[in-house]
């Protein structure tokens, strides 16, 4: 990764300990937290299975996070995942991660994540609306739905290409504040809004798993529970992803060898502690089974909250009919701050690939502010268009299976790199090596299947798009290959 010039910017190293952190726990706290319990209860049925789906995802992603701090330590530069799964296999591995990321994985969240901020934003001004057209071309039409979700984007992106400063205010300053009104929502929750009717209801089925298919409750046990624990994780797995997004920006973190190992196990255990203690919540405030013709938040229950908005259904009966307003005021920053750390760490990834030859080479280029304003741009772009075109929603049901294949491929490069360099400097080594990180490679293996045999929608065409990557490898290789002697020549 030779620089262009020697005039050419570098990464300023301006994020601590509390920086990084935050972008772990920012990048993470979305609008899952608030919704997807709704449809894992209508899976599971039990209390007791509900929790422990949280509990599984939560062990799995600080096993995950503690494994991925020893490549951090060792490779500490821009790009993080992509350079491992580089250095571990070889550069297609690299590009099929980066090719994905680009493609689906951090495009297609900051679409859905900008879209659930807009959605939001109008149930406090409701004429943002999907059915409140803006323009209508025909072949597409823009909603204000639409139009404030890009211009989230754009702004963000903007706000990101002025500087690593700009970005981790924003982010400092929205992280600090989305985890402060959870913390506040959970003591609320469970000080001061039980409800001892839901607590009876919930503890007599507490372990008693019950699938709600078709209008129909079918009961769970044995491999048939297992397997349902298994399909409900895509809910908390997606919930919980994004905190490896530290890495994308080794390159600018203060002593990185220490901070983002220390970031990840920290911002992990912070998120997951949190999401347990909001299902806890939910539990205490709510019966978990319900009716979709109930008309009360009570008879709905967790199942069947109006539109899976939990968040709002659990404290309807403190605060009433603010709750709407006040739970759609927490989602607006939760998901702003959300999208300003997963805007903020991609481009870095599209910067190691451009450095490579493997992405667009502006992007491999910092600006004035030392920033890869080029990829933050072409993300934005992409992003965009995703929102427009509605296919988002599909993607992101799609990203789980492909994020859980690179976890697993990159965990499995720990086993790898310590067998290709066992010399090498490893200031941080992996926390239980080698039983923490193949606890986490069995069990992310035994889901994938679950998921390809029960879930093929999500699974088969998430692996079609990763190895679509495999041609375009090649491709991009020749292409690249031709315009570097073009230049030399030139």
């Amino acid at each position: 990764m030779k620089p262009d010039s020697v005039n050419e910017p570098s990464f300023k190293k301006s994020l601590n300990l509390f920086d990084s952190t935050a972008i772990v726990v920012g990048s993470m706290i979305g609008s899952g937290i608030f919704i997807v319990s709704a449809d894992m209860g209508r899976t599971l049925g039990s209390p007791g299975w509900l929790l422990a789906a949280w509990l599984i995802t939560g062990i799995l992603t600080i096993f995950a996070a503690l494994s991925y701090g020893e490549l951090a330590a060792m490779m500490p530069k821009a790009g993080g995942q992509y350079v491992y799964l580089k250095e571990a296999y070889n550069p297609l591995f690299g590009f099929l991660y980066g090719w994905t990321l680009f493609l689906v994985i951090q495009t297609g969240t900051i679409a859905a994540v900008a879209m659930a901020f807009s959605k939001y934003a109008g149930v406090i001004f409701p004429w943002l609306s999907e059915k409140n057209i803006w323009l209508d071309i025909g072949f597409i039409k823009f909603n204000t739905v639409q139009i404030l979700a890009i211009a989230s984007i754009i702004a963000l992106t903007w706000i990101n290409s002025r500087g690593i400063a700009s970005g981790k205010l924003v982010q400092n300053s929205f992280t600090f504040t989305k985890v402060i009104v959870l913390i506040t929502f959970i003591i609320i929750g469970l000080s001061f809004a039980k409800n001892a009717g839901a607590i009876k209801l919930n503890s007599d089925i507490f372990w008693d798993a019950m699938k709600t298919q078709d209008g129909k409750a079918v009961p769970l046990a044995g491999f048939a529970l297992v397997a349902a624990i298994g399909t409900a994780m895509v809910g908390s797995l997606f919930s919980s992803d994004a905190w490896n997004n530290i890495t994308f920006t080794a390159g600018e973190v203060i002593n990185p060898k220490k901070n983002v190992p220390l970031s990840l196990f920290f911002g992990t255990l912070i998120v997951t502690i949190i999401y347990i203690l909001a299902n806890f919540v939910y539990l205490q405030t709510l019966p978990l089974r319900g009716s979709p013709e109930g008309v009360s938040v009570f008879e709905r229950g967790i199942q069947f909250a109006t539109n899976d908005r939990l968040g709002t259904a659990s404290m309807s009966g403190i605060i009433g009919n603010y709750a709407t307003i006040i739970m759609a005021i927490l989602v607006i920053v939760s998901t702003f701050g959300c999208n300003n750390g997963l805007i903020l760490s991609g481009a870095r990834v599209y910067y190691a690939m451009a450095k490579d030859n493997l992405f667009f080479r502006k992007a491999g280029q910092l600006n004035k502010n030392s920033v890869p304003a080029t990829g933050l741009y072409i993300q934005c772009i992409w992003a965009c268009l995703l929102c427009l075109s509605g296919t988002y929603g599909d993607l992101l049901d799609y990203v789980i299976f492909a994020v859980l294949i690179f976890y697993v491929m990159t965990i499995t490069g720990i086993f790898v790199l310590r067998k290709k360099r066992p010399d090498a400097e490893r200031p941080y080594k992996a926390f239980g090596y080698p039983v923490v990180p193949a606890i986490y490679i069995i069990t992310a293996t035994l889901i994938m299947i679950d998921l390809l045999i029960y879930k093929p929608n999500y699974t088969w065409p998430g692996l079609i798009i990763v190895l679509l990557g495999v041609p375009v490898y090649f491709v991009w290789k020749k292409f690249g290959r031709r315009m570097i002697d073009d230049g030399r020549h030139g």
